[in-house]
């Protein structure tokens, strides 16, 4: 004879009607919960000519890359990341914008170390990298503070990770290229992407999902400088080392890098976690990006 299973034998249910009908709300909100960044030309770069779209269902992005001469070149400089007049007036502080733009620069410049060397010089590399923040959209940080406390709370009733609220949600926008010496467009990307309530943990702070974003935008366009190919096709890779490295708060691999700060690494990870904002452990940027039409 079969033995009953341990809940059924004591008369216990393993959750509770009001604890699964919680958990069935939160899972349903999250999936409903993603914050809408339009997808649009700043005219912050020298052409919009070829872009191709990629059509994703989280990311959106048009993008073109001549992956030949990129083969050829071996040495690559990282301007400062700058902020647009309309990016910067959505931010009540300078800083903040600024912590935004440079998170982008750090991302950009540990991504591009795969496969340039990475020089301090503009003068010196054969390929230029500049980008330009076009829309931030402010976590609203009350709502984010209430959803760290109602995750914290529900966390101890439910036993699986529980999603932010979808509600006050924060987003990014980015164009960025690559010029050869001569002045040519080797690669350029227009970018657009809103935080969610499941993988975007709550901030209490205007640039919680704008911070947790920028780095995801610095990923995607080293990634295709280093391939000379989208970055939204095909099974992703484990990262390398040195990148490995650097997110954790270690050394660059090229001391041009130094400049743009050291990732927070699991210190920030912790903080983001109840719901501290950015800027209690990602230091203010040595260098910002001077904005110029």
């Amino acid at each position: 004879m079969s033995r009953p299973h341990p809940a059924h034998a004591t008369g216990r249910r393993l959750c509770s009607p009001a604890t699964s009908a919680l958990l069935s709300w939160l899972i349903a909100s999250a999936a409903a919960g993603c914050a809408a960044v339009p997808l649009e030309e700043a005219h912050t770069l020298v052409s919009y000519d070829g872009l191709t779209s990629n059509n994703g269902k989280i990311t959106k992005a048009k993008l073109k890359v001549d992956q030949k001469d990129l083969a050829e070149a071996k040495t690559i400089y990282i301007e400062p990341a700058m902020v647009s007049p309309k990016a910067g007036a959505s931010i009540r502080k300078l800083s903040d914008s600024a912590l935004v733009a440079n998170v982008i620069s750090r991302a950009l410049c540990v991504g591009v170390s795969d496969r340039y060397q990475v020089v301090d010089r503009r003068e010196n590399a054969d390929v230029v990298v500049h980008a330009t923040i076009t829309r931030i959209v402010p976590t609203n940080a009350g709502m984010a503070g209430v959803s760290t406390a109602t995750s914290l709370g529900a966390s101890l009733v439910v036993p699986v990770p529980v999603p932010r609220l979808p509600v006050g949600l924060g987003g990014l926008a980015v164009e960025a290229e690559a010029m050869a010496r001569d002045g040519r467009q080797l690669a350029a990307m227009v970018w657009a992407k809103g935080a969610n309530a499941i993988t975007t943990s709550a901030r209490i702070s205007q640039i919680g999902d704008a911070y947790s974003l920028a780095s995801s935008f610095g990923s995607d366009f080293s990634k295709m400088l280093v391939t000379g190919k989208t970055p939204y096709k095909g099974l992703p890779k484990f990262p390398s080392a040195q990148k490995i490295k650097s997110s954790l708060g270690g050394r660059p691999k090229y001391p041009a890098c130094e400049r743009f700060g050291r990732s927070p690494g699991v210190k920030d990870f912790a903080a983001s976690q109840i719901g501290l904002p950015p800027s209690w452990t990602d230091k203010r940027p040595a260098v910002v990006g001077q904005w110029s039409p």
